[in-house]
């Protein structure tokens, strides 16, 4: 009787999953849109690039939002959407991408509030773009990424993946504790 591990597929005899270029073209086209948004919205923040806001009032927003040092969280959370996404829209250390986008989302859906999920106070689309992050840091970035090359990441790792998101949450909620 064998043993059950988490790297296994569920129903499948073989060690690794065999995937499709179809699997894979698919994980690319999500992995692009998302990231790409997530670093565009990193770089409106950090230079006001797409219409942003920039640093200067993207660090006044924070301290409204009862984040201390407003300029610094600016820099933080621009930072972590643009590398963030960066490696996303890559398949670029794929695990650390969705651990900084996790601590981003954590952070972006307490400030939005869960009062309402629909517009034009609602979080669907900050919820959707979560869950496309935490699905690419689980399913791994398929053969069209940067990690196919790299021995350790080559194949998903769960391990890693579960890690990952662990690290974003702890993350993502500690900067909660300092909000005021």
């Amino acid at each position: 009787m064998t043993q059950a591990r988490w790297d296994q597929p569920l129903f499948s005899t073989t060690s690794a999953p065999a995937t499709t270029v179809t699997h894979d073209a698919g994980l690319l086209l999500l992995r692009l849109v998302v990231g790409l948004s997530m670093a565009g919205h990193g770089t409106m923040k950090l230079f006001g690039w797409f219409g942003g806001p920039g640093l200067t009032a993207t660090g006044k927003g924070f301290t409204m939002a009862g984040y201390p040092a407003g300029d610094a969280m600016a820099v933080i959370a621009g930072l972590s959407e643009t590398l963030g996404g960066l490696g996303l829209a890559l398949g670029l250390l794929t695990p650390l991408a969705g651990a900084a986008l996790t601590s981003v989302f954590i952070n972006i859906i307490d400030v939005r509030g869960l009062s309402a999920y629909f517009p034009p106070k609602g979080v669907e689309l900050e919820v959707v773009l979560f869950a496309a992050v935490i699905a690419l840091t689980l399913t791994g970035p398929g053969r069209f990424s940067a990690d196919h090359h790299l021995p350790v990441l080559r194949e998903n790792r769960p391990r890693h993946a579960l890690a990952a998101l662990l690290l974003g949450a702890v993350a993502g909620f500690v900067v909660l504790i300092v909000r005021d």
